[in-house]
């Protein structure tokens, strides 16, 4: 028996894919979901410094 029966067999390697050829359209909608997503990371970020929303924070009871 081989030695190299055991274990986990290694995944072929696959072909690299050929670059595609994008029309202007495609270019468009690449861009504007680009700048799509840097506004919803921008929006992200400016609202995890601001912290909880409304500002109430922690609610205490009326008990004294």
């Amino acid at each position: 028996m081989s030695s190299k029966q055991g274990g986990k067999l290694k995944p072929l390697k696959q072909p690299k894919a050929d670059k595609k050829e994008y029309d202007e359209d495609d270019l468009a909608k690449l861009q504007k979901k680009k700048d799509e997503e840097k506004a919803l990371k921008e929006l992200k970020a400016k609202a995890a410094q601001k912290g909880s929303f409304g500002g109430a924070g922690l609610k205490k009871s009326g008990k004294k």
